[in-house]
């Protein structure tokens, strides 16, 4: 019998850290969690984007900067495997939230981003235990590090939210990353690419519908729903396995003082990650959680009821000037096709 283990799906900026705090994964009786509700795979996407490597065609990587990605894939793997097999002797649910490209295997993102030829698929891949079998098979649709034999074993979950509060917001963390020396301006247009699209949760989500049986269909959230509807979510609950009589709605606002978590909340102690970036100090965190960390419940007037790109590009262009609020709109435009797709295929009532 397959573990039970569902792994949601997210991209920077969706409110999934917020849906993670509304779900109370450390309340809920039946569910193992860590202490981040995830981010697994920070230290293989953090490996692969040191000096900007993962923005770089594979073939000029070097064998050793291969090895090491895959060597930081397969510790990631490895780690998450101890908790799934913990879960399944206490017969409890793992649950673990990962961003789409932080899974992506780096062959694959080279061959869209380069188009890289050749074969070099090999050398990302991974080991795993043998209760999965000796055969590792990929779907078309399926461009992350792992096989189907492996994915085909999580329920898989997304979130998704408007590509124009999503990227905007990015860009503001992002050049506030920049400023305090956390990022480099020269990995800036790098780390947007990557992030400002839907591509990779699309794919992804295609890949589940087509290699899961009815009852494990994936379930997809869009965060507008998770803001405004609350029955929504005791819905995804039920459909996801999860207690919807912990959730919670209102909790304890943080300390200003220190910006630590409350004890009723610690999936959020590492919240970070948002980016998948490596921050290296508290204050990196507080960029990322600002909004979430000041709250003591769900803010409304981050999702405002209906979007106007149009209207929204004006407002960029003269917060962030004409080229920026260009670039902005560009990239919202072009991401709005898969938003709309995945959008109409949510959790509803």
């Amino acid at each position: 019998m397959a573990p039970r283990r569902l792994l949601l799906i997210s991209y920077p900026r969706t409110a999934s850290n917020l849906l993670l705090r509304i779900l109370a994964l450390a309340d809920q009786p039946d569910v193992i969690a860590n202490e981040q509700g995830g981010y697994f795979f920070m230290k293989a996407f953090t490996t692969a984007a040191k000096d900007g490597l993962i923005y770089k065609p594979v073939d000029q990587w070097t064998t050793e900067q291969c090895e090491e990605v895959r060597s930081a894939f397969q510790d990631c793997l490895n780690e998450l495997e101890e908790y799934s097999s913990r879960a399944e002797k206490e017969s409890k649910m793992l649950v673990t939230k990962e961003h789409a490209f932080w899974l992506c295997n780096p062959m694959s993102f080279s061959r869209m981003l380069h188009d890289t030829t050749g074969s070099y698929d090999s050398l990302f891949r991974l080991q795993l235990p043998a209760t999965y079998g000796p055969s590792q098979t990929f779907s078309p649709n399926n461009h992350t590090v792992f096989p189907d034999e492996y994915l085909r074993t999580w329920r898989l979950a997304f979130i998704i939210r408007h590509p124009a509060l999503v990227f905007p917001s990015l860009y503001r963390a992002m050049m506030k990353m920049v400023t305090t020396g956390f990022l480099q301006k020269e990995e800036l247009p790098g780390v947007l690419e990557t992030n400002m699209s839907l591509k990779w949760t699309r794919m992804l989500y295609d890949y589940g519908m087509e290699n899961n049986d009815s009852h494990s269909k994936p379930l997809l959230l869009d965060a507008h729903d998770v803001i405004h509807n609350p029955a929504v979510i005791t819905h995804f609950c039920e459909l996801a396995g999860l207690d919807s009589t912990k959730l919670k709605f209102e909790w304890e606002k943080k300390s200003e003082a220190n910006n630590a978590p409350t004890n009723e909340t610690p999936v959020e102690q590492r919240d970070p990650a948002e980016q998948g970036l490596h921050f290296k100090s508290s204050a990196a965190a507080a960029i990322m959680l600002s909004s979430l960390a000041g709250s003591s419940g769900v803010l409304k007037d981050k999702a405002p009821m209906v979007l106007d790109v149009t209207m929204e590009a004006s407002k960029w262009k003269e917060e962030f000037g004409e080229e920026t609020g260009l670039f902005l709109e560009k990239a919202v435009l072009a991401a709005m096709p898969d938003y709309e797709y995945l959008k109409a295929r949510r959790v509803q009532l």
